[in-house]
């Protein structure tokens, strides 16, 4: 199949040896192999365990539970540190009691009731 109207090619794609479909195809070379192996090697290290110390001389490698402790009070502390108006509230209200809130709750709700209530007199609906 081709263009019926078209120039004929002079060079044809297909001219040349081939190979018949039960031959198999040539042998290629594989990758060669890198020079110098990575050695891995040292003693086993635990995730969290600090400067690579282990054995006898790793006294200071905190157990897991130690470590999610400290984390979490690292997380407190960071969330203590940050500051601003928001940040304030959020502590002030952290210490407040649930009736506490409630009633701050209620006390800013009866503000905005009022102040829709001055607003429809004001414009006399």
């Amino acid at each position: 199949m081709g263009a019926l109207c078209g120039k004929e090619s002079k060079s044809d794609a297909f001219v040349g040896g081939g190979r018949t479909l039960d031959s198999a195809p040539e042998q290629r070379s594989s990758a060669p192999l890198p020079a110098n192996k990575r050695v891995v090697g040292g003693p086993p290290r635990t995730l969290g365990g600090g400067g690579g110390t282990s054995g006898a001389g790793a006294s200071n490698v905190l157990t897991p539970a130690e470590a999610a402790r400290r984390a979490a009070e690292a997380r407190e502390q960071a969330a203590k540190d940050k500051t601003g108006k928001l940040g304030q509230q959020l502590r002030q209200q952290k210490g407040m009691t649930d009736n506490e809130v409630n009633k701050q709750a209620n006390a800013e709700n009866e503000r905005q009731r009022l102040i829709r209530e001055n607003q429809e007199q004001i414009t006399y609906n």
